[in-house]
Parts: structure tokens; sequence; C-alpha cells
């Protein structure tokens, strides 16, 4: 059957705006070719204002209409906007689900009628500005194919890496979907020592931002090793051995580790329900 959109967004919030601004703007789809659902107006008028998306008002027409669903609400309001749909969905759709704790098993089981294709993804916000990494993993029904099309959407954002393992899902979360929130943390951090030695605050910040964006950059472009790349900073009773020394002597690299843990543990609680 002929449907009139590529992908059909059910929920309209930040993620799924980066979603569509790589796609659109990396022109893998027009605008046309894409349509978003979601209660709030607004959200609806911005989308199709940036992007010339088509705003439906009902899930199930948006269905009925699109070759591709997308997900994209919060886990708690899972249930309530996809079981209407369980006699809207077909054999020949897939499902893409961007939503934390939620696992493929709990998709399919929506739909018993039919072996729905479902692909999960735990995407970052920088995919908002093109440089978000995902993490991916099939259903037991998603093809190849499926999965092709799911890294050409994201990787419009950025980068994906693809698990078949999905328990592997909740620690692409705990590094990838939270790790800007570290990352944030650490540039505060730093902002608050640059200021501390007496630059203003906006010096502070450009001088750290740009910092970490080098540093990100010149890893994934040399390719080389994290701990390398540090051993060639580092000068032997130099300015970065002494920061590096604070750094051990306070546990940084420990804590680093913990909060990772601790976010992959919270997010196989969540998907315990």
């Amino acid at each position: 059957m002929s449907r009139r959109y590529e992908y059909g967004f059910i929920g309209a919030g930040n993620m799924a705006e980066g979603i569509i601004s790589a796609a659109v703007r990396n022109r893998l789809f027009r605008g046309s070719q894409l349509a978003v659902c979601d209660p709030v107006e607004q959200r609806r008028d911005l989308m199709v204002e940036k992007f010339g998306v088509a705003a439906v008002l009902d899930n199930s027409q948006l269905a009925a209409e699109a070759q591709r669903l997308v997900i994209a609400v919060k886990p708690q309001s899972f249930a309530e906007a996809i079981t209407p749909l369980a006699g809207d969905v077909r054999q020949d759709q897939l499902i893409v689900s961007i939503m934390a704790g939620v696992n493929t098993a709990r998709v399919e089981s929506l739909f018993p009628q039919i072996s729905v294709r479902v692909v999960r993804v735990m995407p970052n916000l920088p995919i908002l500005v093109g440089a978000g990494v995902a993490g991916i993993c099939p259903g037991r029904f998603a093809t190849g194919q499926d999965v092709a099309d799911v890294q050409a959407l994201f990787e419009a954002g950025g980068a994906s890496v693809v698990v078949k393992d999905e328990s592997l899902i909740d620690a692409v979360t705990a590094v990838s979907g939270s790790g800007p929130a570290y990352f944030y943390y650490f540039v505060e951090a730093m902002v608050a020592g640059g200021v501390a030695c007496g630059l203003s605050e906006v010096e502070a910040f450009k001088l750290a931002a740009h910092t970490c964006l080098g540093a990100a950059r010149m890893m994934l472009e040399t390719g080389e090793p994290p701990a390398e790349l540090r051993r060639k900073v580092t000068s032997k009773g130099g300015t970065t051995q002494a920061a590096l020394e604070a750094m051990n002597l306070a546990g940084v690299d420990k804590a680093i580790g913990e909060a990772v843990l601790a976010a992959f543990n919270r997010a196989r609680d969540l998907g315990k329900g």
C-alpha cells in the first residue's frame, strides 16, 4: 500500500525536532514527506513553520498515512498513545521507538495480530545540532533493511551504533543518552575553576567549550585512543600533570565510572516498568 509520508512522528518534542531537522537539512527527506502528531498546538505549528512538515491531529490518521512511525512520546504516555493504534498498524509498517526504558517486546505486545517490525533507538540531544549519536537495536521481526533505514535517519544527525543484544541499550543510555549532561557538568566545573583563577565567566566559558570541542574532534579525526592523546598533552612535571594528579587524588575517574553505572542501573529499573 502506498503511503503519503515516509515517516510519521507521534510526539513533536525536542528529540523529534532534532531528527526532523537533521533529515530535512541533509536532504534525506523533504519536509512534505514527513508528518507529526502532537496534542500541543504550538509544537505542531513550530514543526510546520520550521521544516514544512505536515501536522496531523489524530494518531490513527498518522498511522494510516505514514510508511514508518516514530514513537517519540514520554515512556509514561506510551500505552495511552499507542494502544488505540492496535487495529491501525499494518504488517508493511515499521515502528521506530525512541522511548527510554520501553523494550521492543513491550511495543510488539500491543500488536498481537501481526508480526510488527520494531526498531528501538536511544538517541541523544546533540542531534539538534547535527552531532548526535544513537544506539540502535532491532526487534524480533525487524529486517536488515529496516535497520539500514533507521541508521540513515539517525546518521543524518550524527552517528550510530547498532547492537544486537537489547539489554545493551541500557548501557547506551548510560554512556551517550545521559552523557551530554556529564559533559556539561564537567564544563561547568572548568568554567568555575577558570573564574577562580581570575578569568571572567564569558572568557572561561569560551575557552572551556572550544577546548572540549577541539579535543573531541582530534580524538575522532586521528582515531587515537584517549589515553594516548592525554599522554601527548601531559608533560612531565608540567601544568597538565599537576591537574591530572589532583583529579586522581579526588577520585574523579572512579566518580565518573560510578555515575555511568548509576545511569545504567536506573535505565534497567525503568525498563522493568
